[in-house]
């Protein structure tokens, strides 16, 4: 095995990339306008970011392409599994609320997972925007970017999709449910 962790072996990337290919054409609806030629090109040039989507892909999160920045030229990913990713679930908002709780602890906190990934929590902006692609979490919720107003006072927010509607709601930061995980982004 390779020492540097963020290196992904050749039969890892070939992996990767072709899943990543098959989903990017099967979901044209999400990227249209956008070739898979030319997202290939980018990921494949930047190994930290081709190692962020091995992440995504390997706790559940099917990335696929959302958008194309044309002033920075990136493409814009979002974690699009139709339910919260499995890999990881169970989990309160960030360290804080982890260290908060005396007993039941849950395994790990959202932001510091996404950190770990390099990949950033979805807002709820963007949340919004991901559900206009399809249905997303009709059984399950994903933590989102909470302002520092609310997480000041102990609180998070999550979303959901129910009654064909985006739903946000709030918790106490440091609480975990096994159905509630976090979607995330990645700009290559």
């Amino acid at each position: 095995m390779n020492s540097n962790k963020k290196n992904l072996s050749p039969e890892q990337r070939e992996q990767l990339l072709k899943a990543l290919q098959a989903r990017f054409e099967k979901n044209m609806n999400r990227h249209k306008g956008l070739e898979w030629p030319q997202v290939q090109a980018k990921v494949e040039a930047d190994a930290e970011k081709l190692w962020s989507l091995h992440e995504m892909e390997r706790t559940g999160g099917e990335p696929d392409v959302v958008g194309h920045d044309k002033k920075t030229g990136e493409y814009i990913f979002y974690d699009c599994s139709a339910e919260s990713p499995k890999g990881r679930r169970s989990i309160c908002y960030d360290r804080e609320a982890l260290e908060s709780r005396k007993e039941n602890k849950p395994k790990d906190n959202a932001i510091g997972m996404a950190t770990a990934m390099g990949i950033e929590l979805l807002t709820e902006e963007q949340y919004r925007e991901l559900q206009k692609l399809g249905n997303f979490d009709t059984k399950t919720s994903s933590w989102v970017k909470t302002p520092s107003a609310v997480r000041k006072l102990g609180g998070a927010l999550f979303c959901d999709r129910r009654f064909d509607t985006v739903f946000v709601y709030h918790n106490g930061a440091e609480s975990y449910y096994a159905a509630r995980a976090f979607r995330g982004s990645l700009r290559v």
